[in-house]
C-alpha cells in the first residue's frame, strides 16, 4: 500500500473504449434534448398560434444557423434514441460480452450518424 498514487490524471492520455465513448454521447445528447426542449416547445408554439407567428418562425427557421441548430438537435435525438436501445437490449442481457458491445457501440454511431445525414438532407 505504499504505492505512489499520481497528483493528477492526464485525462488526455487516457484511451476511452468505443462502448464509453457512447455512453459519454449519451449523456450528452440527452442534455442537449434536455436545454433544447424550451426552444422547441416555443416553435411548437409559435407554430400553432397563427398564420403570422408560423410565417415568423419559418423565416427565421430558413437560416443557415438555425438549420445547424436543429441538425444538431437531430443528431442528439436519434443519437440518444440508438443509445438507448442498446442499453435496454444491454438490460435485458443482449450484447453484454465485449465483443458484441463493441459492435453495438459501432452500430449505434453509424446508425444515428447515417440518419442524422439522410434526414439532415431532406429536411434541409
Amino acid at each position: 500500500m505504499d504505492k505512489e498514487h499520481p497528483n493528477h490524471l492526464a485525462l488526455h492520455l487516457i484511451q476511452l473504449p468505443l462502448p464509453g465513448f457512447v455512453s459519454i454521447l449519451h449523456r450528452i445528447s440527452g442534455l442537449l434534448l434536455f436545454f433544447a426542449l424550451p426552444l422547441l416547445l416555443l416553435m411548437l408554439q409559435y407554430s400553432l398560434r397563427s398564420i403570422e407567428t408560423y410565417t415568423q418562425l419559418m423565416a427565421v427557421l430558413a437560416h443557415p444557423l438555425a438549420k445547424l441548430v436543429l441538425l444538431g438537435v437531430l443528431w442528439a435525438f436519434l443519437h440518444h434514441f440508438c443509445a438507448g436501445l442498446r442499453y435496454l437490449a444491454i438490460d435485458l442481457d443482449y450484447g453484454v460480452k465485449l465483443a458484441q458491445a463493441r459492435a453495438s457501440s459501432k452500430v449505434v454511431l453509424a446508425v444515428s450518424l447515417v440518419l442524422t445525414v439522410l434526414l439532415g438532407v431532406k429536411l434541409w
